[in-house]
């Protein structure tokens, strides 16, 4: 199963050794950011000694919740007092690298524990299509790039890595149906977890009006780099047909769909939606110094970080055959020779939703 968030974190200012390269730097996440900080400026303040919950679902290495949550406890900071107890929850599947996740928030130059004392942060491992935390004890929530991952694989994709450019109707519908689930249980969970007015920032992948899943050329290449693997007898015919990357985008009627017609679900109200197409860094630098090697590198590294693991289920011994670092450093290497040599920008289509909880009318 995965939840855990796609790491996509921005470079930290004086972090000389973080690999930018690796990660898609922040796509859509100033607009993300600024409808957190909004959320933390208007959601109640509990009075004290009781905490301020805010909860990270998807949490990963904890690198993408850095700058989101220290800029809504600075926010909060100034409506409460210093010594008022923050509780910062991070959460992800039970299989998830949680040490990785708290060296993160020891030792990155970002992390909020170094800018606030009154912050704790903890951890649980539990999937977030279940109840995670007490009703009625999460005051913010916020989750990145985590909710595009399905729950599960409905159906094998015969003819791509990505069902979005599958061409099988029923293919794409039966994975509409597991999104169109998993939407609604992910958000009926976090309706109970909720305090009354507060409020949960999702940003996570989208589809436009057009319909466009976007990363055309990158995703061609990453099928071209596995058949290339697949001619050269590393991983066979029946290995490459099981590998498929399990994530979808949503449209803002996707988003809306458990809300309609009343425009409420459960005790959860739509209050921004947006789906929009974020810059690809990578190609503005390229743009800059016009290294097409670099620009490969970035995208593939990227890849590796955010996809490879899902494709290596669909190997024999799974993520634990012996072939796996083989298989990444081979497929990492032909995904940046081919987006090296015809450099190409990519539609990166986001989502920013955020949602209130509201008490019934009596």
């Amino acid at each position: 199963m995965f939840e855990s968030s796609i790491v996509v974190r921005p470079e930290p200012k004086g972090s000389a050794g973080y690999a930018a390269s690796s990660r898609l730097q922040a796509a859509g996440l100033p607009e993300a950011i600024a409808r957190f900080t909004e959320a933390a400026a208007t959601v109640p303040v509990p009075a004290a000694p009781q905490p301020i919950v805010i909860a990270d679902y998807g949490a990963a290495t904890g690198h993408n919740a850095l700058l989101p949550v220290g800029a809504a406890i600075s926010t909060l900071r100034r409506r409460t007092r210093s010594d008022h107890s923050i509780l910062v929850v991070h959460t992800d599947v039970p299989d998830n690298d949680f040490t990785a996740l708290f060296r993160t928030l020891a030792e990155d130059p970002d992390s909020y524990l170094a800018e606030d004392s009154g912050t704790f942060a903890s951890a649980v491992g539990r999937s977030f299509y279940e109840q995670i935390l007490p009703s009625s004890s999460v005051m913010l929530g916020w989750s990145s790039w985590a909710i595009q991952w399905l729950s599960k694989v409905p159906a094998p994709v015969p003819d791509h890595i990505a069902v979005a450019y599958c061409r099988g109707d029923a293919v794409r519908a039966a994975h509409a149906r597991v999104a169109a689930r998993d939407w609604h249980e992910f958000i009926a969970f976090r309706g109970r977890e909720l305090r009354k007015d507060g409020r949960l920032v999702v940003i996570t992948m989208g589809v436009g009006d057009d319909g466009e899943f976007g990363y055309r050329s990158l995703l061609a290449g990453l099928l071209d780099a596995l058949e290339e693997l697949r001619a050269s007898g590393l991983i066979s015919d029946d290995e490459l047909h099981r590998m498929c990357i399990p994530v979808v985008g949503r449209s803002a009627a996707d988003f809306a769909s458990p809300f309609a017609p009343r425009g409420r679900f459960e005790q959860l109200e739509i209050e921004h939606i947006d789906v929009f197409n974020a810059p690809d860094r990578f190609w503005a630098q390229y743009r800059v110094d016009g290294d097409a090697r670099a620009f490969g590198a970035r995208w593939a590294a990227f890849l590796r970080a955010a996809v490879f693991n899902a494709l290596a289920i669909g190997l024999d011994g799974g993520r634990t055959d012996p072939r796996v670092p083989q298989f990444f450093d081979r497929l990492e290497t032909g995904v940046a020779q081919r987006m090296a040599a015809d450099p190409e920008e990519q539609q990166i289509p986001m989502a920013v939703v955020v949602l209130t909880k509201r008490h019934r009318p009596v």
